[in-house]
C-alpha cells in the first residue's frame, strides 16, 4: 500500500503539527528519545507534548503514559522510537487512538530481505486502511524550520528562515542532513528537511505535494534513489513549475553498480536513469548530477526561482580569467553573449581607455585603487537586455579589499532581478569575518570556486532555455486493433507506416515467384527481396535478405535461395511471403528511430545513429513519445555525431526536418495505442536537406 491511499489532511498533520507524542520517549542523555525531545524543547515547539514510556515515571518534569492507549485521542504526530518487531502493534495502536500521522525510525525492512520487505508491506497496509501517514521507516525524520517542529533525533539547532526557503527531500537521512547543512552554511534558507527512508506510505511526491502551495517554500531540492510514482511526480513537477517553485532533483543509479546498491540502501529498485532524465527535464525538473551542483543550483534558484533566458556575463578584475571562462563556458555550453551597444558605451565611458570591454569583462588592476568600477560596470551589465546572469568574480585580496569589493557590488547584486552570484578567487585563503557574515545575510550566492559557480549557471541557462520553448501537440495516430502478441511481419508494419505519412520504398507482399517478378515490374529494378512472417523478426540471421536484384532471371534465383535459406534455418516457419522493395537510393545517412514502452514512465522515443554505428557508438538521444518535431530535431542536434547532420568535408547538410517529422509520427502511434509495446525503424536512411528520409525497416511489437 503506498502513500496514495493515505489522505493529504493526516501528512498535513504530521508535517506540521499541534500536538507531538514520542513513543519510547527516555531521559537518557544521547538516546533516540533522548535526542529527539531536546530537539523539540530547543525549537520551542509550541504545542502539547507527550511522552510513552514503559518504564512510567516522568522526563523533563512531565508523567509518562505507559500505553498508547493512555494518550488522548487526535494526537497529530507520534516519532516511534521502537524496535523493529515491535513497529506494527505501534501503529495500530496509533491508529486507534486518531493519530495524524508517525514517523518510523527503525529499520530492518524492505531495505534489509524478503521478510523485512513483507514485515513492512504488513504495517503500511494498516496505516493506509486507518488513514494515518506514516513517515519512515529507515529514516531519521524530518525538521519543519517554518513551524518549529523538529522529529528527528539528528541534533538539530532552530534556523528559522525569514522568508521562504529551500525544501529538502530525500530518501537517505544521511544525504538529507548533507543538503541541508550545506545550504545553511552558505546561507541559503531552508524551510523544511525531510528524510523519507523507505517510503512505505509516505513518498518524497507526497512531501512535494503537500508543499507545493506552502508560501515558506520556494525550492525544492529532491534526492532519490526511485521515484516510486513516476506520473505522479511530473505531475507534481508541472505543477511546481506553474506555482514558480521548482524542482532541483539529484537521482542516484546512472551506473549498473548505483543502482544495485539502492536497492540495500532504501529498498529502492532503481529504474532506467536516461529514461527518468527524458521525462522530468521535459516536465520542468532542473536535474543535476552531482552534489556540488545541487548545493549550487539551489543556491541561486533560492533567490530567483523563475526560469531565466540569456546567457551569462562574467565581471572580474582578472585579465588570466576571461581566458579560463571562455574555455570553460565553451567545454559545457553556457553562452557568454556579447554586450549590446549601450552596454559598451557605458562600460567604455565608466572604465579606464586601456580596458577591453568584452564578456568576460577585466576591469582591470585600476578596480584596486577605485571600487566604483565594480558598481558601475555592474550596473550596466545586468541592464544588458541579452544578459540572463551575471557572475562577479574577483581576486579578494587582503581582508580590508574584500570587504570593499563587496561593498562596491553589495547594492547591485542585492537588488538585481536577475540571478547573480559572487565569487572571491583564492580557494581556502582566509576572508574577512565580517564579509562573510554580511553576505551570507544577504542572501548573495557566494563561490571560492568560478568553475562551479558556472557550472550552475550553465544549468540553469539550460533549464531556462528549455522551459521558454513552445510545443505543438502530437499529431493524431490512428487507433489499431492489433490480433497477436509479439512482432508484426516487415511488411505489416511498413504499410501501417505509408498510412501515417511515414515514407517507405516502394513494395509489395509476393507469395510466388510470378508475383514477385509482377511486383518488382511494378516497382522497378533494382530491388531488395526479404522473407516475411510475424515470427521472422531478424531475417538477415537466416539469410532471409537478398538486395541488388537488377533483373527477372536474378530475381527468380533469389527468390528460390531465399526460401530455401529460410526453410533450412527454420523449418517450421510459415512465411507470409517475401516482400519485393525499390533500392534505396544512395547516399543516405543511416538513423535509428525506436520507440518503447517503460514499464515506469511510459512511451519513450529514442533517435541517434542507425546501422552499424547504433552498437559502436551508442550515440541516441531519449525524449518522451509526445516530443514534437521541433524538439526532436533539437534533440538530434545534441548528438556527439550532430556535425554528420550539418554535412562533412563538402557534403550537403542532412533533412534534419524529415527525420524529426518521421520520429514524430511513431511517437504519435505509440501514444495511441497502447498494445504497442514496441518499434524499431534501423535504418532511416537520410538524404540531402531537402531530399527526404526513408524508413528501410519496420519493426513493431505488440503485447
Amino acid at each position: 500500500m503506498t502513500a496514495s491511499e493515505t489522505s493529504r489532511s493526516a501528512l498535513a498533520r504530521l508535517i506540521r503539527p499541534a500536538s507531538i507524542a514520542i513513543v519510547g520517549a527516555s531521559a537518557e542523555p544521547f538516546s533516540v528519545g533522548a535526542n529527539t525531545l531536546a530537539n523539540i524543547k530547543r525549537f520551542g515547539f509550541p504545542g502539547a507534548l507527550h511522552f510513552v514510556s514503559r518504564k512510567g515515571g516522568e522526563i523533563d518534569g512531565q508523567a509518562c503514559v505507559t500505553s498508547i492507549d493512555e494518550l488522548p485521542e487526535g494526537i497529530d504526530a507520534a516519532v516511534l522510537v521502537v524496535p523493529a518487531a515491535v513497529v506494527r502493534e505501534t501503529i495500530e495502536a496509533c491508529a486507534r487512538r486518531r493519530m495524524g500521522g508517525v514517523v518510523v525510525f527503525a529499520s530492518g525492512f524492505s531495505e534489509q530481505d524478503e521478510a523485512g520487505k513483507q514485515a513492512q508491506e504488513e504495517f503500511s497496509a494498516v496505516a493506509a486502511a486507518a488513514g494515518l501517514a506514516v513517515i519512515g521507516p529507515n529514516c531519521i525524520g524530518f525538521v519543519n524550520y517554518a513551524d518549529s517542529a523538529p522529529l528527528t533525533f539528528e541534533p538539530v539547532e532552530p534556523n528559522k528562515p525569514k522568508g521562504p526557503g529551500v525544501c529538502v527531500i530525500a530518501q537517505s537521512g544521511a544525504m538529507q542532513g548533507n543538503i541541508r547543512y550545506a545550504l545553511q552554511g552558505r546561507g541559503t534558507p531552508v524551510s523544511h528537511s525531510i528524510s523519507t527512508g523507505n517510503e512505505a506510505v509516505v513518498a518524497s511526491e507526497d512531501c512535494i505535494d503537500l508543499l507545493i502551495d506552502d508560501p515558506s517554500v520556494s525550492v525544492f531540492a529532491v534526492f532519490v534513489e526511485q521515484i516510486r510514482r513516476p506520473l505522479n511526480f511530473l505531475r507534481l513537477a508541472r505543477r511546481a513549475r506553474a506555482a514558480g517553485k521548482p524542482i532541483v532533483l539529484l537521482h542516484s543509479g546512472r551506473g549498473a553498480r548505483a543502482r544495485e546498491a539502492a536497492k540495500t540502501h532504501t529498498g529502492a529498485l532503481a529504474g532506467d536513469y536516461a529514461v527518468m532524465r527524458a521525462f522530468v527535464e521535459r516536465a520542468g525538473v532542473v536535474l543535476v548530477e552531482g552534489l556540488d551542483e545541487m548545493f549550487d543550483v539551489c543556491a541561486l534558484l533560492s533567490r530567483n526561482p523563475r526560469p531565466t533566458t540569456g546567457g551569462l556575463a562574467i565581471l572580474s578584475n582578472s585579465g588570466a580569467l576571461r581566458g579560463v571562462g571562455l574555455d570553460l563556458a565553451e567545454d559545457i555550453g553556457l553562452p557568454l553573449p556579447d554586450f549590446a551597444p549601450e552596454t559598451v558605451a557605458a562600460l567604455k565611458a565608466t572604465l579606464p581607455s586601456f580596458a577591453t570591454v568584452d564578456n568576460p569583462l577585466d576591469i582591470t588592476a585600476a578596480g584596486m585603487t577605485k571600487p566604483s568600477l565594480f558598481t558601475d560596470s555592474a550596473r550596466a551589465i545586468l541592464a544588458d537586455p541579452g544578459v540572463g546572469f551575471m557572475l562577479a568574480a574577483a581576486m579578494g585580496g587582503g581582508k580590508p579589499q574584500q570587504m570593499s569589493k563587496w561593498k562596491a557590488l553589495q547594492a547591485e547584486l542585492e537588488g538585481a532581478t536577475k540571478p547573480v552570484a559572487l565569487c572571491y578567487l583564492g580557494d581556502e585563503y582566509p576572508l574577512n569575518a565580517d564579509f562573510i557574515a554580511e553576505v551570507r545575510a544577504s542572501g548573495v550566492p557566494f563561490f571560492r570556486s568560478p568553475e562551479r559557480a558556472m557550472r550552475a549557471f550553465a544549468r540553469l541557462e539550460k533549464w531556462g532555455r528549455a522551459m521558454a520553448e513552445s510545443r505543438s501537440p502530437a499529431p493524431e495516430a490512428p487507433r489499431l486493433t492489433v490480433d497477436h502478441k509479439g512482432p508484426l511481419a516487415e511488411w505489416r508494419g511498413k504499410k501501417l507506416f505509408a498510412s501515417l505519412g511515414v515514407p517507405v520504398p516502394r513494395g509489395r507482399l509476393a507469395k510466388t515467384s510470378a508475383e514477385a517478378r509482377a511486383a518488382a515490374h511494378d516497382i522497378g529494378y533494382p530491388v531488395a527481396l526479404k522473407a516475411q512472417a510475424d515470427a521472422l523478426a531478424h531475417k538477415s540471421d537466416v539469410g532471409g535478405v537478398i538486395i541488388g536484384i537488377a533483373n527477372e532471371a536474378e530475381l527468380d534465383a533469389a527468390f528460390a535461395k531465399l526460401m530455401a535459406n529460410v526453410k533450412a534455418a527454420m523449418p517450421d516457419l510459415a512465411l507470409d511471403g517475401a516482400l519485393v522493395e525499390k533500392m534505396a537510393p544512395r547516399g543516405g545517412l543511416e538513423f535509428i528511430v525506436g520507440a518503447r514502452r517503460d514499464p515506469q514512465w511510459g512511451p519513450v522515443l529514442l533517435v541517434g545513429l542507425g546501422g552499424v554505428w547504433t552498437e559502436a557508438l551508442h550515440d541516441a538521444r531519449l525524449m518522451p513519445a509526445g516530443a514534437d518535431a521541433r524538439e526532436i530535431a533539437s534533440e538530434l542536434g545534441k548528438l556527439k555525431g550532430a556535425a554528420l547532420l550539418g554535412g562533412l568535408r563538402g557534403s550537403k547538410p542532412r533533412d534534419v526536418a524529415a527525420l524529426a517529422a518521421i520520429a514524430e509520427k511513431i511517437g504519435a502511434l505509440m501514444l495511441a495505442n497502447p498494445e504497442i509495446v514496441e518499434i524499431d525503424v534501423n535504418p532511416v536512411n537520410v538524404y540531402a536537406e531537402g531530399e527526404g528520409a526513408l524508413a528501410l525497416d519496420a519493426l513493431i511489437v505488440a503485447a
